[in-house]
């Protein structure tokens, strides 16, 4: 199994438009971050988690481009929705090029999400008079406490609070994926022990009303206890890359746009 991490910013990503910030004029192509997105891939299966603004593009530079043994290109077997903010769902049209070749696409999210979306993109989601060229999506409503099977393997919907909207996060085995949380009760937290890797939302050091911050993820990581943590949905208020990531305790890192991480799960 491998997660990809397709963006590893915050709602603007890094550079962001119109800053001076230091970091918005670094070097380093980890300092560059577009929206947050993950790829999920084990055996045949292809999963996305979020789709943002950026989602062409990632699709672009990662899975778009790879072909099958047989040299079919690689399907993309369905996107799974943390919550409906513009940052996580603004690309949704760009599936497109997918649904062309494979049919209407599997889409996952808690049932106030699909409503969000059926209302930001009607012409998807109307069955009457449809544009010829609107892509088509199969919605499945997530349960919290309900596991859903994505091909051979069962994932655990991982719920959590931004601020006080809910939002999701999943869990793929041994590898969770929680982005844009700043509270979880602690049944949610025992859905996240023995894990290989956890990748979690930390913006910056300073406090935030919706997001934790670096101290606050810390804290999480200890209860959670992963062999290995990569910190997602990062600011430039954070700092650069590399000067924050020797500031980290032992197994937590930064994760940066194109880093690939694999475990040995067995499905």
């Amino acid at each position: 199994m491998t997660i990809t991490f397709l963006g590893t910013g915050t709602s603007q990503g890094i550079p962001v438009i119109g800053s001076d910030h230091p970091v918005c004029f670094s070097d380093d192509p980890r300092d560059t971050r577009l929206r947050v997105s993950v790829l999920i891939t084990w055996e045949e299966y292809h999963y996305v988690i979020d789709c943002g603004p950026d989602f062409r593009a990632q699709m672009l530079s990662t899975l778009s481009r790879k072909r099958t043994p047989s040299g079919d290109l690689v399907p993309l077997n369905g996107i799974l929705f943390t919550h409906e903010h513009a940052d996580h769902v603004a690309g949704l049209d760009d599936i497109r090029p997918f649904v062309f070749k494979q049919g209407d696409l599997p889409i996952y999210a808690h049932k106030r999400v699909l409503q969000t979306l059926a209302d930001r993109f009607d012409y998807i989601f109307t069955t009457e008079n449809r544009y010829p060229g609107a892509p088509s999506v199969h919605s499945q409503e997530v349960i919290n406490g309900q596991s859903i099977r994505l091909g051979n393997l069962d994932v655990i919907p991982i719920e959590g609070y931004h601020g006080t909207l809910q939002v999701f996060g999943y869990r793929f085995g041994t590898i969770a994926y929680l982005t844009d949380i700043k509270t979880i009760a602690p049944e949610e937290i025992e859905k996240l022990k023995g894990l290989d890797i956890l990748v979690i939302n930390a913006l910056r050091y300073e406090e935030h009303t919706t997001h934790l911050n670096v101290e606050e993820a810390l804290s999480l990581i200890e209860k959670i206890k992963p062999k290995q943590t990569y910190f997602t949905h990062i600011s430039h208020h954070m700092g650069f890359h590399a000067e924050v990531e020797a500031q980290l305790p032992t197994n937590v890192y930064l994760a940066y746009d194109g880093l690939t991480l694999t475990t040995a799960d067995e499905t």
